[in-house]
């Protein structure tokens, strides 16, 4: 199977399986996107849409958050990961909204890079999500599955790398929603420590499908083999606890 020929097998997958596919935050405007985002680095949605609803009915816009004290928001996202340090980045990024840009999130690159605690990830997902721009932001989920998938190549050992180059084999019309796409692919199916081979419509064609299918076989009998089973781990990138 060709390169091209593959990407357009698993774009047809996508297209049929999931035509309308949204982000999973919930918000109620571009800047409580902006904060959703930025919380939910190396956390999961579920939590940051359990903190959230409270947060955002006190500091519903840049303005209301520019004039908060960093321990008064901090106060209110306890339970999302690096709290602190999101919460200083929260209260910096209003305020400097309030000063260059009247309180509105800019939708070019560069002025969304200014923006403290923003990093590219994070520019990527607002200029799709909220401007419609053909952006491809890539998380860990994104990461892991174009490599599982043979979207990328092992060189493409960076998130940049892995960027450029599903930008240049996905059409622009659908990089928003393949951003999407890779990313509940890999949260629901194609999870990190024990992907789900058996249940996914994809593996005729995954590189990666006979090899953790063996992978999972081999681990399966190693633990009846053991005296004591191993209790398996909760995947990497959920380092917020769950009630």
């Amino acid at each position: 199977m060709t390169k091209k020929q593959r990407y357009e097998a698993i774009l047809n997958y996508f297209r049929k399986e999931m035509p309308e596919v949204q982000t999973e935050l919930e918000f109620g405007s571009i800047f409580q996107l902006l904060v959703a985002v930025v919380l939910s680095a190396q956390c999961t949605d579920k939590r940051i849409n359990q903190v959230t609803p409270a947060l955002f009915r006190q500091y519903p816009d840049a303005q209301a958050m520019a004039k908060a004290e960093v321990d008064e928001v901090l106060e209110y996202i306890k339970s999302v990961s690096y709290p602190n340090a999101k919460a200083a980045h929260l209260v910096e990024m209003a305020r400097m909204l309030v000063e260059r840009h009247e309180g509105e999130v800019p939708s070019d690159m560069n002025q969304l890079l200014d923006l403290p605690g923003v990093g590219r990830k994070t520019a990527n997902v607002i200029q799709s999500v909220a401007f419609g721009k053909s952006t491809m932001a890539v998380d860990t989920h994104v990461f892991r599955v174009s490599h599982r998938l043979g979207l990328v190549a092992k060189k493409d050992d960076t998130p940049y790398k892995v960027e450029q180059e599903l930008v240049k084999n996905i059409p622009a019309e659908d990089i928003p929603r393949a951003h999407h796409w890779l990313l509940l692919h890999g949260r629901y199916v194609c999870t990190s420590r024990k992907p789900h081979c058996e249940r996914c419509d994809l593996k005729a064609i995954c590189p990666s499908a006979s090899h953790s299918a063996s992978h999972s076989a081999n681990r399966h009998a190693g633990r009846h083999a053991a005296s004591h089973a191993a209790i398996p781990s909760s995947s990497h990138d959920e380092n917020c606890s769950l009630p």
